[in-house]
């Protein structure tokens, strides 16, 4: 069984680190696990099956990477499941700390999971699209541990529930991370050259990113070093104005 996901909830989300916790997503590898927690991950966040979308490997390689990350850095099992009874089972195929939903999901989805996974984070994905994104961000936030902002679309006829690349209105991001009372991680289109002003305007517990330090679809060792170099002039500016 996972440790529990408690780093989720250790620091008041009104307060934010004053570094951000970084997860970076689409690992395909323990190679690429281990490439990312040396640079300072936080989070590794792991595809399940996706309609569509990069990153996806088997649930037999999420369980084998997720069995080897050490203690104190979590494990992000990404699903699209929306149905609690297969997100339970699925969970207990891949074995991470966490799951994060990338749809939506029915009425007392959340509940049956807490009963069933007692000790594993839960976290909801909003595709921040507009106004209603943030009532709906507002509207999820007391269930979840955190909630995750992305680019995604989930209204097209293949959707897209993350891996887009895009960045979305951070001004809306802001404003749910004002509203809510659990932590927030901010995704979409993120990487080093407009990573500052992402820290600057939305102020996120954490940040979330797979294409930003990739290349030809690989985790670039030199992308990943100067992402969190400028996450660290970043936040020392910030301490220091």
């Amino acid at each position: 069984m996972p440790q529990a996901n408690l780093y989720l909830k250790k620091q008041d989300p009104l307060q934010p680190a004053t570094r951000p916790r970084v997860k970076i997503c689409c690992i395909k590898s323990t190679k690429e696990a281990w490439f990312a927690i040396e640079a300072g991950a936080s989070a590794l966040g792991l595809v399940s099956e996706m309609p569509s979308g990069p990153g996806v490997i088997s649930e037999d390689k999420i369980a084998e990477i997720a069995g080897q990350v050490p203690p104190g850095v979590a494990t992000f099992l990404l699903t699209c499941k929306q149905d609690a009874d297969a997100i339970i089972r699925q969970h207990a195929r891949c074995g991470t700390t966490t799951i994060q939903l990338v749809d939506e999901v029915a009425a007392g989805t959340y509940e049956k999971l807490r009963w069933a996974l007692p000790g594993i984070g839960i976290v909801q994905v909003i595709h921040v699209t507009g106004r209603e994104s943030v009532r709906q961000a507002v509207a999820v936030s007391a269930q979840v541990d955190a909630v995750l902002l992305d680019s995604g679309n989930p209204n097209l006829a293949v959707k897209e529930l993350g891996g887009t690349g895009r960045t979305h209105d951070w001004h809306l991001s802001r404003d749910i991370r004002e509203q809510i009372a659990c932590p927030l991680y901010l995704a979409g289109g993120l990487k080093r050259e407009n990573v500052a002003a992402a820290i600057r305007a939305v102020k996120s517990f954490g940040l979330d990113l797979c294409s930003g330090v990739r290349t030809d679809g690989r985790l670039d060792q030199d992308k990943l070093a100067s992402f969190f170099e400028e996450i660290a002039r970043t936040t020392a500016a910030e301490v220091c104005s």
